[in-house]
């Protein structure tokens, strides 16, 4: 029988799982992420790119990515392109330094070879095991404080503004119907109810339709088409100009550079938080982060450029699916396969609104946050994490959380003298994240 083949193939039973919950957990990452065929190629097209090319691009890119992590690593983790990298592709690389689509692809791919190659050494996975215990915590609840901010500001709960975040109006019925998801989709996560989140996706969408914006229109807008024709633009297969790359090595080495340490240290605490969130629901069976993952999630890097789009790489929104249980491949095979039917379907998918799926995240964020629980009594080593959980909630930078945690923790140990917790290999990560920030200073 085919779901006996299932089951043999991706490991189902053996990591504690079922089909139907890897189903439901695909579906449900799936609505978490449909947002990224929308909001990838207007962040694209602004810098000059036909956006239906990239509509195209960016499913083929989420599709190429989540099938290796899907067949080969067998985890259930989904990717596709990332939201930081196609800011600084379209508006650093293009725009403001006036190259080409082609030269910026090629930056894409020379940092996507640099991220596979890494990751075929063992330097990633000693770096993950370098980790002190209270970084580890910190990373876990700085991107849950990621996950939660995300939410809250794309939900309008939380506006931004000069002088920060600021709550939004009660007057305004979206920021009430998010409200109402939010206890909705809490509720479906203390009762226990089977794909809670994804029936408040659904349930939020509906009621959207009818539902004003304060702008004059309703949040969920049906699009005038529901299906399109998809055609792939294939003057954007292996779009790559590597003349124009190294004759301008000496600007863009910088760039590729900051491309390769964002993505790096991004993915892997991505990956390794899923993970982890995954087997804090089952400690019976526990999931390893293995060569395979790290490889998967380089490897679609470098695809990802070959397809003509930007940096591909796992997704926070994975935590929705880890909530549920997810143990498996099975689970991004279903997201891998959504995203290839999108391919017709893209106009109906990209009308879920991003309020319907910002409770989720949210709800998944303030579960991640709950490690913080697993503090030591100790405020000594209970400040680097709260530290880190701060920055990430104030700015909504995971990264510059995740760096200045870590020169924090070292300058502490090197003041109060605890020399033992300077090991060589935080040594050089903290040089990594100081040439990180001083990257980042000037983009």
């Amino acid at each position: 029988m085919f779901s006996a083949w299932l089951d043999r193939f991706f490991q189902i039973s053996a990591r504690g799982s079922t089909i139907r919950r890897e189903l439901v957990a695909g579906l449900t990452i799936f609505s978490a992420m449909a947002y990224i065929m929308a909001v990838n190629p207007s962040i694209l097209s602004a810098a000059g790119l036909a956006r239906h090319d990239m509509v195209m691009t960016t499913i083929a890119g989420a599709v190429a990515g989540t099938l290796i992590m899907a067949l080969w690593a067998k985890l259930p983790i989904a990717l596709a392109p990332t939201m930081s990298s196609n800011v600084l592709f379209s508006q650093v690389i293009i725009v403001q330094g006036h190259f080409s689509p082609a030269i910026a692809f090629t930056t894409v791919f020379c940092s996507g070879l640099c991220f596979t190659a890494l990751s075929l050494t063992r330097i990633r996975q000693k770096i993950i095991n370098g980790f002190p215990p209270v970084i580890i915590i910190g990373i876990q609840a700085a991107i849950g404080a990621f996950a939660a901010r995300l939410g809250l500001t794309s939900a309008g709960i939380a506006i931004p503004s000069p002088q920060g975040l600021t709550f939004g109006s009660f007057s305004d019925p979206s920021v009430l119907l998010a409200l109402a998801g939010v206890v909705i989709c809490g509720a479906s996560l203390i009762c226990k109810i089977p794909a809670g989140f994804l029936l408040t996706i659904i349930l939020i969408t509906i009621i959207g339709l009818f539902v004003p914006d304060g702008q004059g229109h309703y949040i969920t807008r049906l699009p005038d088409h529901f299906l399109d024709w998809p055609h792939y633009p294939a003057h954007l297969l292996f779009p790559f100009d590597f003349g124009g790359f190294f004759s301008h090595i000496g600007l863009l080495l910088p760039v590729t550079l900051y491309l390769l340490l964002s993505d790096f240290f991004d993915a892997t605490s991505t990956l390794m938080s899923v993970v982890q969130r995954s087997n804090a629901h089952n400690t019976s069976t526990p999931l390893k982060l293995n060569a395979r993952a790290f490889i998967a999630d380089g490897f679609a890097s470098v695809t990802g450029s070959a397809l003509g789009t930007s940096t591909v790489s796992a997704y926070v929104e994975n935590m929705t699916g880890a909530e549920i249980g997810a143990r498996t491949g099975l689970t991004a095979f279903v997201v891998a396969l959504l995203f290839a039917c999108s391919c017709f379907l893209w106009p109906l998918i990209t009308a879920i609104p991003s309020l319907a799926t910002a409770p989720v995240l949210i709800m998944v964020g303030l579960s991640m946050a709950s490690v913080l629980n697993q503090l030591p009594a100790t405020f000594d080593d209970m400040i680097t994490p709260l530290f880190m959980f701060l920055i990430a909630a104030v700015t909504g930078n995971f990264m510059l959380s995740l760096a200045c945690g870590m020169l924090f923790y070292s300058a502490l140990a090197l003041l109060s003298r605890r020399f033992s917790r300077l090991t060589p290999l935080m040594a050089g990560l903290d040089i990594v994240f100081i040439l990180y920030l001083i990257l980042q200073s000037h983009f």
